[in-house]
C-alpha cells in the first residue's frame, strides 16, 4: 500500500508538470513512480499523456536519455517501445529491468501478456532479450525470482513454439528453462538446437542441462567430445573439472585444469578452480590461502571470491565468529527461550567454576538485572594472563569482573554497531571489511571489547537480542580487533602498537577477547605474509598455554584457538597435527554429559537456594519486579 502511495504522489506531480510544459520533470517522476511499483495503472496511463504532449513516442523517448538511466526510467522505455511497436528496444529494455532486480513485477505489463506477440515480436529480438536476461540471473532461480521472471518466461516459450527452427533461440530458451528448473525442456531445446546447428554454443548449454538434470556423466561426455572438437574454449575445461569434483572425483578434474593452465597460467577461472578442486583433495587451509593470496593478486578475478567464499562458508572463524561454550551461554539460551521469561527479569546464576568474564556480557545483554556467581576459581587460574600485558580489559574483584576501562565514545560505538557482522566470505573480507574502523582512536575500540553496543535494530538485531545475545558480543569484539589491526597501519608490524595491543588481548585472562585478537592477527597473517611465522607461532603459543590448562580443568576457548591455528597453513605440521587433535578432544568433550552431571546440579540448586534464603527479605524489599530464577547452571572438571 505505501508503495502503491508513493507512485501515484509520483504521478500526480508528473502529471503537473505535462500540464505546465515541464515534460522533462514528468518523465523523471514517471520514472520513480515505476520505482515505486512497477504496476502502478495511473504510471502507465500517464506515460500515454507525455506522449501526446510530447508529439509522439520518438519525442517522448528523448525524455529518458540513456546517461541518466535508472531502472524506472529503463521500464518507461520499455513500455514507450511496445506502444510504439517497436518490440526489440522493448523487450531488450524490460530484460534489462528484469535482470537488475528480478524480485518486482516488472514483467507484468499488459503487452508482455499479449497472446498474438509471439507472432509480431522477432526471434532474434527474444533471443538477444534472453541472451542479455540470462547473464545476470542465478541458476537455479530462487523461489522468491521465478513469479518476477515467470511472465518473460512464458513469452519465451511461445516464441520458441512459433519458431521450430531457429537454432539459436532454442539454446538461450534452454538456458532460461533451466534456471526455472524444467530440465526435461532444457534439454530438449538444447538437443533440437544442436540437431538444427551442430557447434560450440549449443553443445555448451546441452551439457549444462544435462548436468542440472542429474546425469553428471552424460554431461561430461558432450562437453569432452567438444573439447575434443574445439578445444579452444578453456571456460569449459573449467566446467568438465568442476563436475568431476561434484561427483566426487577431483583429482580427474585436477588433470583438465592443468590443461587449461599449460594454454593460459593466469586464467581467472582455471586457477582458482585448481585451487579450489585442490583444497577438495587435501583438505586443510593451505589451498584456501592460496586462493586468497590468489584474490589479492588478482582483485579483478570474481571467481576466485566466489569459490574462496563457498569453501569458508560454515567454518569458524573462516567464514563466521566461532560459537560460545560456557555453560552459562547454555543457560542464557534455555532462559530466553523460556516464554515465560521477559528481558526486565532478574536472573540468578550460580556456575562451579569461574567462567570467561564476558559471558556477563552477554547474560546481561539478554538479562540487563541478571547476576552470576560461581563456586570457586579452578586450577590454573583463568584469571592469570600468559605473559605480562601493558593493555588491561578486565579488573577482578575476587571471582567478579569489571570493565577495567571507561565506554567508548557514543560516536564510536554506534561505528562498531553498524559494521560488526556474525559472518564474512572469507577471512580477508573480514579484515577489509573493518577498515571503516582505522580512524576510531584504540582506546574506543579496547573500550567497546567490554562495553559493547546493542545489536542493530533490525530482524537480525532483535533475533540476536532475544535468542543469542553472545554472538552478537563475540562479533563487536571480533570487529574491534580487526579494527585494531588496521590501528597505525603504516608502522612496521614488528614495532607496531597495533601488534602489541592484539598480542596484550591475546595472552590476557582467559576470555574471549583472546579469540577475537588471534582472530584480527590472523586476518593480519592472511593479508600481510610477511607477518605469518610471528602470528603463527604466537597462536600456536597461546594454544599450547591454554591447552596445557585444558589437562586440568575446562578451558572453552581451546577450540577457537586450534580452530585459529589450523588456519595457518604455513606452521610446521606438528603444530597442525596437534591442533587438530586438541580440537578433537575438545569437541568431543563439550559434546558428552559430565559424569557426575545430577549430583553436579543437586549441589548447586542447593547452594543457590541457601543463597536466596539468606538475602530473600533484603531482595523482596528492594526489587518488586517479577524475577526469572535458575537454579540449574553448572560447571565442568577434568
Amino acid at each position: 500500500m505505501d508503495e502503491r502511495l508513493e507512485a501515484e504522489g509520483e504521478v500526480a506531480v508528473a502529471r503537473l508538470a505535462i500540464d505546465s510544459g515541464e515534460l522533462a520533470h514528468a518523465a523523471k517522476h514517471l520514472g520513480n513512480a515505476l520505482t515505486a511499483d512497477p504496476r502502478c495503472p495511473d504510471a502507465y496511463e500517464a506515460l500515454a499523456e507525455l506522449v501526446a504532449a510530447a508529439g509522439g513516442h520518438a519525442a517522448a523517448l528523448e525524455l529518458f536519455p540513456a546517461d541518466e538511466a535508472y531502472i524506472g526510467s529503463v521500464a518507461c522505455v520499455a513500455q514507450l517501445h511496445a506502444a510504439a511497436g517497436q518490440w526489440e528496444p522493448a523487450l531488450s529494455a524490460l530484460a534489462a529491468v528484469i535482470g537488475a532486480d528480478p524480485v518486482r513485477p516488472w514483467a507484468q505489463v499488459a503487452w508482455l501478456a499479449d497472446p498474438g506477440l509471439p507472432e509480431r515480436v522477432s526471434p532474434d529480438a527474444v533471443t538477444r532479450a534472453v541472451a542479455g536476461l540470462t547473464r545476470n540471473l542465478p541458476d537455479p532461480l530462487p523461489p522468491q525470482l521465478l513469479d518476477g521472471v515467470r511472465p518473460f518466461y512464458a513469452l519465451v516459450r511461445a516464441t520458441v513454439a512459433a519458431n521450430p527452427g531457429h537454432s539459436l533461440l532454442h539454446a538461450l530458451a534452454s538456458t532460461l528453462a533451466r534456471r526455472f528448473g524444467d530440465t526435461s525442456d532444457a534439454i530438449a531445446w538444447a538437443e533440437h538446437a544442436q540437431r538444427l546447428e551442430p557447434g560450440h554454443a549449443p553443445a555448451v548449454v546441452l551439457g549444462s542441462a544435462l548436468r542440472a538434470s542429474g546425469r553428471p556423466d552424460e554431461a561430461l561426455a558432450v562437453w569432452e567430445a567438444e573439447i575434443a572438437r574445439d578445444p579452444s574454449d578453456l571456460d569449459l575445461y573449467v566446467d568438465v573439472a568442476e563436475l568431476y569434483g561434484q561427483t566426487g572425483r577431483p583429482s580427474e578434474g585436477l588433470a583438465w585444469l592443468d590443461r587449461a593452465l599449460a594454454t593460459e597460467p593466469d586464467h581467472p577461472k582455471a586457477a582458482p578452480a585448481s585451487l579450489a578442486l585442490r583444497h577438495a583433495v587435501d583438505g586443510g587451509t593451505k589451498h584456501l590461502l592460496a586462493l586468497s593470496d590468489h584474490l589479492r593478486a588478482h582483485p579483478d578475478h570474481g571467481y576466485a571470491a566466489h569459490l574462496l567464499s563457498g569453501l569458508c562458508d560454515d567454518e569458524p572463524w573462516l567464514g563466521h565468529v566461532h560459537h560460545a561454550l560456557e555453560a552459562s551461554v547454555n543457560v542464557l539460551h534455555q532462559m530466553l527461550a523460556n516464554p515465560e521469561s521477559a528481558r526486565d527479569h532478574g536472573m540468578e546464576l550460580l556456575g562451579s567454576a569461574l567462567e570467561a568474564p564476558s559471558t556477563r556480557l552477554a547474560l546481561r545483554m539478554g538479562f540487563p538485572r541478571s547476576e552470576i556467581d560461581y563456586q570457586g576459581v579452578p586450577s590454573p587460574d583463568p584469571r592469570v594472563p600468559q605473559y605480562p600485558v601493558d593493555t588491561v580489559l578486565w579488573r577482578f574483584d575476587g571471582l567478579d569482573a569489571h570493565p577495567a576501562v571507561d565506554p567508548p565514545s557514543p560516536e564510536a560505538a554506534e561505528l562498531v554497531r553498524q559494521v560488526a557482522a556474525l559472518g564474512w566470505p572469507d577471512p580477508g573480507s573480514a579484515y577489509d571489511h573493518a577498515v571503516r574502523l582505522s580512524g576510531l582512536s584504540a582506546e574506543d575500540l579496547l573500550a567497546v571489547c567490554v562495553h559493547p553496543p546493542l545489536p542493530r535494530e533490525d530482524e537480525q538485531g532483535a533475533y540476536l537480542l532475544g535468542r543469542q545475545p553472545e554472538l552478537w558480543v563475540r562479533a563487536v569484539q571480533t570487529f574491534a580487533c580487526l579494527g585494531l589491526a588496521h590501528h597505525r597501519a603504516d608502522e612496521p608490524w614488528q614495532e607496531s602498537r597495533r601488534r602489541a595491543l592484539l598480542l596484550d588481548l591475546l595472552f590476557g585472562p582467559e576470555d574471549w577477547t583472546n579469540e577475537a585478537a588471534g582472530f584480527a592477527l590472523l586476518t593480519t597473517a592472511w593479508a600481510d605474509p610477511a607477518s605469518r611465522e610471528d602470528i603463527g607461532a604466537r597462536l600456536v603459543d597461546r594454544m599450547m598455554a591454554v591447552g596445557k590448562a585444558w589437562q586440568e580443568r575446562d578451558a572453552t576457548i581451546l577450540a577457537s584457538l586450534c580452530h585459529l591455528v589450523l588456519a595457518c597453513p604455513w606452521l610446521h605440521e606438528k603444530f597442525l597435527d596437534l591442533a587438530g587433535t586438541m580440537l578433537k578432544a575438545a569437541t568431543e568433550f563439550h559434546a558428552e554429559s559430565p559424569p557426575d552431571d545430577a549430583e553436579r546440579r543437586a549441589d548447586i540448586t542447593a547452594a543457590l537456594e541457601a543463597r536466596r534464603s539468606a538475602a530473600e527479605p533484603t531482595d523482596t524489599a528492594q526489587d518488586p519486579k517479577p524475577r526469572s530464577l535458575l537454579h540449574r547452571l553448572f560447571g565442568r572438571t577434568r
